[in-house]
């Protein structure tokens, strides 16, 4: 049932993690599907390559206090272009209609939440805060997320208790979802 790469990887890099007769299971079905000693080498170096690659990734990652610190400078910088987003809507647009004034005051609220993660995360792979920590956006694997998911990452901020999902997981709920996690920079 396992493919050829999962095999592979038992009988090399995750030996130690299986019983001695799951090894031996996935070495006669190496054998039994002909796959060569080179095609084992090559399969194991590119694993090891990947491994490596993901303990220097998970070497990188920032701790909860980082995170929040972060949420507390991007909180009053969301805020900000809040403030400045009402005034100048305000300089346009003057009512005493308090229906009106609440729902632009949430159409604004949107557009500023929205605006400045997408734009800061997309455009930069941070915001202020990670400016601030000298932390970035990034994909597991350490490329950059792809607008896709800094819109999932952005949304998924709405999710009630995401703010505090960090402290108790190595990645928040907006990370997990989004496939992004937050490193520090090189």
């Amino acid at each position: 049932q396992r493919t050829d790469e999962e095999l592979i990887k038992i009988v090399t890099l995750q030996r130690k993690d299986y019983q001695p007769m799951a090894v031996v299971a996935a070495e006669e079905e190496i054998k039994k599907r002909g796959i060569d000693s080179n095609k084992v080498e090559e399969v194991k170096t590119n694993l090891e390559t990947k491994n490596n690659e993901k303990i220097k990734i998970d070497s990188k990652k920032v701790s909860s206090w980082t995170r929040l610190l972060n949420f507390i400078i991007d909180s009053l910088a969301f805020f900000i272009v809040f403030l400045i987003l009402g005034f100048i809507i305000g300089l346009f647009y003057n009512t005493d209609n308090q229906l009106a004034i609440q729902l632009i005051g949430y159409i604004l609220l949107i557009i500023a939440f929205c605006g400045y993660y997408v734009f800061m995360e997309y455009k930069y792979q941070k915001t202020l805060g990670k400016f601030i920590t000298k932390t970035k956006v990034s994909k597991p694997n350490g490329e950059k997320a792809e607008l896709g998911d800094i819109v999932v990452r952005t949304f998924c901020r709405l999710i009630p208790f995401d703010r505090v999902s960090y402290l108790f997981t190595s990645n928040g709920l907006h990370d997990r979802f989004s496939g992004t996690t937050v490193i520090k920079e090189d």
